[in-house]
């Protein structure tokens, strides 16, 4: 496979810092938002998305959590040695409107099963998706509502979101397959 860059540093804080405007913007403020971010690359997204909301709106704290779909996967028989991470939600997100984070969206899958994991934790009155990636495929009904790239991709493709906190850079990549 070769890997061809699609993104890097300046590129992830731009387009993080342009989703953070429009969700301010669809919010009409920072008011009842809650970020929860799908492990693992979805919760660094949303940390810094809430540190790129203080510097818009100063004095503005947007509880980040972390939202494990583990144990909601349809696939799990697939992936049996799927580690979990644990659910830490700061705040009730009954009544909130409630950002969910990943970093690539592929099927909807995840998606699907974030929201089954959620309605264990309350009722939120509104759910919106934000991702780094769209990368195209969906197997089920489910768009993002803030996107900072799409990337249309052939199935045989790999997107990789390597991020300064848990990989020591800020890079995404297309793994393209190589034809024999």
């Amino acid at each position: 496979m070769t890997a061809r860059v699609i993104m890097q540093t300046p590129d992830i804080h731009r387009v993080l810092t342009r989703i953070a405007h429009e969700i301010l913007e669809s919010n009409r403020g920072a008011d009842n938002l809650v970020l929860l971010g799908i492990p693992t690359r979805g919760v660094t997204l949303a940390r810094r998305l809430a540190a790129i909301f203080q510097t818009i709106v100063p004095g503005a704290a947007i509880p980040v959590g972390a939202l494990d779909v583990t144990m909601y996967r349809d696939d799990l028989w697939q992936h049996p040695t799927r580690m979990s991470s644990p659910t830490d939600v700061p705040v009730s997100i009954e009544g909130s409107t409630v950002i969910l984070v990943d970093d690539v969206l592929y099927s909807g899958r995840t998606v699907r099963a974030a929201l089954d994991a959620m309605t264990d934790l309350g009722r939120p009155q509104i759910v919106r998706l934000a991702v780094l990636v769209d990368r195209g495929h969906r197997e089920l009904p489910i768009r993002a509502d803030f996107v900072g790239k799409n990337l249309p991709s052939a199935h045989d493709e790999r997107i990789n979101v390597r991020l300064a906190e848990l990989d020591g850079e800020d890079v995404v990549t297309i793994d393209q397959a190589v034809s024999a």
